[in-house]
């Protein structure tokens, strides 16, 4: 995982790459369905830990607002 922040569009993006490609295939190939399915897990996990932080900076903000 990379230090830098996420772009939760470009996340979103990937996973439906990766949801189209599941879509587009009758015969999935299992090592790289495997890895399709570990990078989607990642992504995953990744927008997660982002939308905390999202969250986290709007309660932040609401605070401020509420305490002028």
């Amino acid at each position: 995982m990379t230090s830098k922040k996420i772009n939760l569009t470009e996340t979103l993006k990937e996973l439906d790459a990766i949801a189209a490609w599941f879509e587009a295939h009758d015969d999935v190939d299992v090592e790289e369905g495997l890895m399709k399915i570990k990078k989607g897990a990642e992504l995953i996990a990744q927008s997660k830990k982002r939308l905390g932080e999202v969250e986290n900076a709007f309660e932040e903000i609401k605070k401020q607002i509420n305490e002028e």
